[in-house]
């Protein structure tokens, strides 16, 4: 087990903060909101790791820097991702991301400060998703850049959207704006900007009431369904993403 001090700065992407056991995990880039790309896409499974091996960790708030909570990428994993080898990182950090983040074994508590269109289901796979009146949710860097939605967001959608509402939603690339998001029981409170981080605070104190033994135990109740679904579709499906990547000779598609 990695101690706070060293894995809580060992991060370019990711700032951390714990008081009372309550970790607070803050997405960035260069200290602005942050921009996804190869950086987070390898940094993020090893952090999730690291949070989840530390037992002083007692609640988790997970939270993004500036106004937006993922709002843009870089053209840093599109350019490794059209040949098998190149892809094999993808693959492999892809499987870890989720697989990490759902080993964490005490409620996680998210604030989505804003729109999250790049891994949203980072984020609404928390136990408590609260979000900024100013956020919204998308699936933008799969089929409508035309990707194969297979790196967990396949079922994670799905399942909270229900299935017809969930594939609608990937093959469209709509937006859910954080009111539509409540109503369709993607978040489960909506507020200002200036409220949301005092609220998940406030949240995770009430948490904090219990014993250790019942937030761990209770978080592993919760997301065991979703480890069992990770474990049975993501692979295959972050699969299915990379052979629909691989180019024809000539550069084309088919």
């Amino acid at each position: 087990m990695r101690s706070f001090d060293e894995y809580s700065t060992a991060y370019e992407s990711v700032r951390m903060s714990r008081q009372d056991g309550v970790l607070e995990v803050e997405f960035h880039t260069q200290g602005g909101s942050m921009i996804w790309g190869a950086l987070p896409h390898r940094e993020l499974p090893d952090a999730f790791g690291a949070i989840a091996g530390d037992r002083e960790n007692r609640i988790v708030i997970l939270t993004g820097a500036g106004t937006e909570f993922c709002s843009a990428r870089d053209e840093s994993l599109s350019k490794t991702r059209d040949s098998p080898l190149g892809f094999d990182v993808i693959y492999w950090e892809g499987k870890k991301l989720l697989e990490a983040l759902l080993s964490i074994e005490v409620p996680v508590i998210a604030a989505v400060n804003g729109p999250a269109r790049y891994h949203a289901e980072l984020a609404v796979l928390s136990d408590i998703v609260l979000a900024s009146s100013t956020a919204l949710f998308q699936d933008k860097p799969h089929f409508p850049s035309g990707v194969v939605p297979g790196d967990g967001v396949q079922f994670v959608w799905q399942s909270l959207l229900g299935v017809n509402r969930g594939r609608y939603f990937l093959l469209t690339g709509q937006e859910i704006a954080a009111e539509e998001a409540l109503r369709l029981g993607v978040v489960s409170e909506v507020l200002t900007p200036e409220a949301l981080l005092p609220r998940a605070r406030e949240l995770a104190k009430q948490l904090s009431a219990n014993s250790d033994l019942t937030l761990r135990y209770t978080r592993v109740a919760l997301v065991q369904h979703l480890r069992r679904q990770v474990l049975l579709d993501l692979g295959y499906g972050l699969a299915l993403e990379g052979l629909a990547l691989m180019r024809e000779p000539d550069g084309g598609q088919r």
